[in-house]
């Protein structure tokens, strides 16, 4: 299993509004970075993610995964852009900022602190336990 972070705007699309798509859940469309697009055709069904709220809020606040394979993104015809679909699994406890993060030395390498910007990123499994550990789970 690999693991993932996945950013969103909460007045754009919010946890709340993730876990109301159930079990069928939701493409992750909209993404149009190649590094953030090569990283969801890597996806396979199972993996599991972060769903980070970006700019407001900046914090990890639950965990997804992904319910379908790399396709083409419902948002555009452009064949260059693909999407997963994920689906809500459970919240943290507690959100991790993202100056937690920044603060807890043992994540100095993350992508999050290194590649803010970047939409969808690899999180390393080392890295999966202590978000998860920080967040209460």
């Amino acid at each position: 299993m690999q693991y993932w972070l996945f950013k969103s705007e909460p007045d754009t699309w919010s946890w709340d509004q993730q876990v109301a798509k159930g079990d069928e859940g939701e493409e992750w469309n909209g993404v149009r970075n190649y590094q953030a697009r090569n990283n969801m055709r890597a996806m396979k069904i199972g993996d599991r993610g972060f769903f980070y709220h970006s700019n407001i809020g900046k914090a990890v606040v639950g965990i997804v995964e992904v319910c379908a394979l790399s396709h083409p993104d419902s948002t555009t015809d452009d064949p260059r852009w693909d999407c997963v679909d994920i689906k809500a699994v459970e919240p943290l406890a507690r959100p991790v900022t993202l100056d937690e993060i920044k603060a807890d030395a043992r994540l100095d390498d993350m992508v999050l602190v290194k590649n803010s910007r970047l939409s969808v990123q690899p999180v390393t499994e080392a890295e999966w336990k202590i978000i998860r550990e920080l967040g209460g789970l």
